[in-house]
């Protein structure tokens, strides 16, 4: 009875897909499904890739693993955020939220006068307020919020106050998440809020929400969305420049590029291995934000997080053993195709952006690590007094074999798999028996999210925000409300935990002194070299962003900086500011 139940419940969802495949496709003349794709006007589709991989299964921005656009961090195209960070201002651009002040401890935010969902109703302090306390209310990737506030109020339709935490009053993380949060509509949500299990399994396959466009359509193959004309935010932003916006799934790098580089992909966010030989050798209409190296502004670290609760990794020199192991330059060189310099042993980025200056090189030297084989032989023989066995595979006192570990990456993501292929090479060089395996991204999200890893590549905090790199250190190392091993946590994937780490992130909360900030940073730093939960492996962009001005031009670049990278993936001004090429 139930299977029948189930089956239903499937068919409808497809009937509902192809209905609104149909719909969208409707607008344009008579034209069979199978067809439809191929009909939508070139020079008013702009198609785009690199920001979702897997078939959709769920729009619920409270799910685990949203389909884009829906996904945290991603343009606000259907969903809108209070504020979008800017990276070249370290500043937030107003979206739904018109203005932000500070007294004392009290954040008072400004809306948008007019502002409304998609179903006509207008959104309110009402809904930020109903969003944020989701968050307190269930277990949610924007719960992290109430560490920092105690209280948020809706003192008239269009004004928000929220509270800081005495305790924690860090005012730059709390800003980060006006740029962070998606707002949801309460009179839809409500419905389905009676429990976290509800509220996450909510497919929501036709979202309502404030933002420019609806999504119109979708498949395994790919993802249509649809400007709103009626978009409450024209007076002020303007009408975007494609009336649809498509997202084809690709199953790896290797054919989005050859898409981009067809002219068949207008906008991509995906590793691009030496694309500046598209336009210097191929003379192809392609860009990037820079000409020249290294051609995307670093904004994240890219790591391979450790298990620290299985034996032997639980081990901290183990785990030193296997960072001195690892060949940084040839990943700089191979896998990030000279995008990235070779990756240091400190969670601060040297290079590109405003973290730099808390960098210090001479701890790195002295408790960190390099690509040094014979150091981790050295670990391995003296100090941990493992010996080799006759496959060339160190075996612990105890008897314990250093491996097999399995490092794991989605499928398709070829400069994290080629990463993680020189990760593995290095290991096994050494005599520890690394070896790679790359599921479907959903099931690497399920791995990392409930700890069920060996050794696993992902990005602490990606992206950048105001709060970097304080908010890199709490993802990484924060252990405090961190769900254990089996349930879903939404950082410190490794579950490390050190109450003096917690000390420190609390007391960087509260410091605006650059120079006490400087040391903070720095003694979190070195606990960090000393304990590694995690091994740097490259610098990458917040995203790429790589452009084809066959059929579209006016994307933004360095000479054109009117939408720059940043957290909303070079900012959602650049569907106002392109053009279709005549």
């Amino acid at each position: 009875m139930n299977n029948f139940k189930e089956e239903a419940i499937v068919l409808k969802k497809v009937s509902v897909s192809i209905m609104s495949i149909l719909l969208i496709f409707s607008l344009l003349g008579s034209v069979s499904f199978a067809q439809a794709p191929s009909q939508l006007p070139r020079t008013e589709t702009l198609y785009i890739a690199g920001m979702q991989w897997g078939p959709p299964t769920t729009f619920n921005p409270m799910a685990p693993s949203p389909a884009w656009p829906n996904n945290r961090g991603q343009d606000p195209l259907i969903y809108e955020t209070l504020f979008a960070y800017n990276l070249l201002t370290n500043k937030l651009d107003p979206l739904i939220g018109e203005s932000y002040s500070w007294k004392v401890y009290q954040l008072t935010v400004k809306l948008r006068k007019g502002a409304k969902w998609q179903d006509g109703t207008p959104l309110t302090a009402k809904d930020v307020v109903y969003t944020f306390e989701l968050g307190k209310k269930f277990s949610l990737a924007h719960s992290p919020v109430w560490d920092f506030i105690t209280d948020i109020k809706a003192k008239d339709d269009l004004t928000v106050v929220m509270t800081l935490n005495k305790d924690r009053p860090h005012k730059k993380r709390l800003e980060t998440y006006l740029g962070q949060i998606i707002i949801v509509p309460q009179h839809i949500w409500s419905k389905y809020d009676s429990s976290q299990k509800t509220l996450q399994e909510y497919t929501n396959t036709e979202p309502v929400g404030s933002g420019p466009y609806k999504l119109a359509a979708f498949s395994p193959e790919q993802i249509v969305l649809q400007r709103d004309d009626n978009y409450w935010g024209i007076p002020y932003y303007g009408k975007p420049a494609p009336k649809y916006i498509v997202h084809p799934i690709f199953k790896s790098n290797d054919a989005g590029n050859l898409a981009l580089e067809r002219g068949e992909v207008d906008l991509s966010q995906q590793f691009c291995p030496e694309i500046w030989k598209m336009w210097e050798d191929k003379k192809l209409p392609v860009g990037t934000w820079y000409k020249k190296e290294p051609y995307h502004i670093p904004a994240s670290i890219p790591s391979l997080y450790i298990n620290l609760h299985k034996k032997p990794l639980n081990n901290p020199l183990v785990r030193r053993a296997l960072a001195y192991a690892i060949n940084y330059e040839k990943i700089a060189e191979t896998a990030m195709s000279k995008y990235s310099p070779p990756a240091k042993s400190s969670l601060i980025i040297p290079v590109g952006v405003p973290e730099q200056k808390y960098f210090n090189q001479e701890d790195v030297d002295k408790y960190g690590w390099k690509y040094d084989p014979k150091k981790a032989v050295e670990i391995l023989e003296k100090q941990l007094k493992a010996k080799k066995g006759s496959d060339g595979i160190y075996v612990l006192p105890d008897g314990t074999r250093l491996g097999p570990f399995t490092a794991e990456c989605p499928y398709g993501w070829t400069d994290w798999m080629t990463s993680l292929e020189v990760v593995a090479e290095s290991a096994r060089a050494v005599g520890i028996d690394v070896r790679t395996q790359y599921p479907d991204a959903p099931v690497w999200t399920d791995h990392r999210n409930t700890g069920n890893f060996d050794l696993l590549m992902n990005t602490p905090a990606g992206g950048y925000t105001p709060a970097h790199p304080w908010l890199r250190f709490y993802e990484v190392m924060e252990g405090r409300g961190v769900a254990p091993i089996g349930q879903v946590a939404y950082w410190n994937f490794g579950r490390y935990s050190n109450k003096k780490v917690s000390s420190l992130l609390d007391s960087a909360a509260k410091i605006e002194d650059e120079k006490k900030l400087a040391t903070i940073y720095r003694e979190l730093d070195r606990i960090f070299m000393q304990d590694i939960p995690l091994i740097p492996l490259e610098y990458r962009p917040g995203w790429f962003y790589e452009y084809n001005e066959t059929y579209w031009t006016g994307f933004p670049n360095e000479d054109n900086p009117v939408a720059p990278p940043m957290w909303a993936w070079g900012g959602i001004r650049k569907y106002y500011v392109i053009k279709p090429k005549k």
